[in-house]
């Protein structure tokens, strides 16, 4: 348990630091926004290009793991909106935002720092895979499930594009070929930039789940987070183990991938569409609370500690 405790701690505690920094005022909110921006935009995308450039592919495409993760994410994402609709009268876009609450983890604050921590350099690859298709995957199912028939596929494209992870995994992907090539000043830049994207990504997850909070009540943001945290990687783990026999830190790779509590982009996907903002805070907010115990029963789950 303390071996665990050791893994998950170290995340939680800073995500703790900014909570409380910005709960005592020793943090302004425009200081926690700046912060988010700068991981988000920089830091995180540096780290992810870093990675895929110096990353062993694989030459086949890992069609289990992919199979194993997604399966999932449409379970869950299904069963939030019927839910949300049928007990809780919501309709709409806040429809679409409960099953992407359910759906869209949070990797870039939780998921990268605790999975590299707990499988280090071996997990960094299935890691940044995953997200190079997770976000494309989950951002364009929201942005057609709202828009309807109406949704543009320029617009959908033109979104994914300028979107700064997307951006960081295509030019990773572009650049592998150059990177003996790149000179060593270039290297230390890249690597400080990403070095700081995981401690400033914890800091400012803190800092951001003080300003969202519990604002819808907690019955519907309690199912989600159960769908998030419980049903989804558990899903995963059946097909990952049982059905595609993948390698171990694979299939430990996609199980906590699933166990992140739910995204922050579900909360930019709702503000863009001006539904659902409350509903999508407010399960952020809980299911990261919550993700503190059942990281703890996943890993163990899992044999790591």
């Amino acid at each position: 348990m303390l071996d665990l405790f050791a893994i998950v701690l170290p995340v939680f505690g800073l995500i703790g630091i900014g909570y409380v920094a910005r709960q005592t005022g020793l943090i302004s909110e425009r200081a926690g926004e700046g912060l988010s921006e700068f991981v988000f935009t920089l830091a995180l995308p540096c780290l992810i290009f870093r990675t895929l450039v110096r990353a062993e592919i694989p030459d086949v495409q890992p069609w289990g793991y992919w199979i194993s993760y997604f399966v999932g994410v449409a379970v869950v994402w299904l069963l939030a909106t019927v839910i949300g609709r049928r007990f809780f009268g919501i309709k709409g876009v806040s429809g679409v935002v409960a099953g992407f609450s359910a759906g869209q983890a949070n990797t870039v604050f939780v998921g990268v720092p605790m999975i590299l921590k707990a499988y280090g350099d071996e997990g960094a690859v299935p890691l940044f895979l995953l997200i190079a298709v997770h976000l494309p995957v989950t951002m364009t199912l929201a942005t057609v499930l709202a828009e309807g028939r109406q949704a543009s596929p320029v617009v959908v494209l033109r979104r994914l594009l300028t979107h700064p992870i997307v951006v960081g995994i295509l030019a990773g992907s572009a650049c592998r070929p150059l990177a003996a090539h790149v000179p060593a000043p270039a290297w230390q830049v890249m690597d400080l930039l990403a070095s700081a994207a995981v401690p400033c990504a914890l800091i400012s997850m803190g800092i951001a789940l003080r300003r969202y909070g519990l604002q819808t009540g907690w019955k519907l943001p309690a199912a989600i987070s159960f769908l998030k945290l419980v049903l989804h990687p558990l899903i995963v783990l059946v097909l990952a183990t049982k059905v595609f026999a993948m390698p171990p830190v694979w299939a430990g790779v996609a199980v906590l991938f699933a166990s992140c509590p739910s995204g922050i982009n579900a909360y930019l996907f709702a503000e863009r569409y001006g539904e659902g903002v409350a509903l999508a805070s407010s399960a952020i907010t809980l299911s990261t609370f919550l993700a503190l115990g059942t990281t703890l029963v996943w890993l163990s789950v899992l044999g790591i500690g």
